[in-house]
């Protein structure tokens, strides 16, 4: 199976305040969109981040073939225990996620 990272154009992740991380998929054309979409949980991200599907705010976002995730930070940005203070290292994570 591929992962994300091989149907998408590109995945990113980045801060989206010192409590959240935006993880947004970039998909390049609707089939990709549709397949990314349709095959992948968002069970399957919180998951990954140890955390519930309820505390996930998922959008698809058809017309500009994205889907994007944002989900709260295990530590808030800056303090000690922030070991990714610009919310970088999420994406290459979901990247690797494989669907069918």
């Amino acid at each position: 199976m591929p992962e994300i990272g091989q149907i998408a154009e590109k995945v990113r992740s980045k801060n989206a305040g010192p409590f959240w991380v935006t993880i947004d998929i970039f998909c390049g054309n609707d089939a990709a969109f549709r397949r990314i979409a349709a095959g992948l949980p968002t069970a399957t991200v919180a998951a990954l981040f140890h955390t519930t599907p309820d505390a996930i705010k998922r959008f698809d976002i058809a017309d500009l073939a994205v889907v994007k995730f944002s989900l709260p930070r295990p530590q808030i940005q800056g303090i000690a225990a922030d070991r990714d203070m610009h919310g970088a290292g999420w994406g290459p994570l979901v990247a690797e996620i494989e669907i069918a």
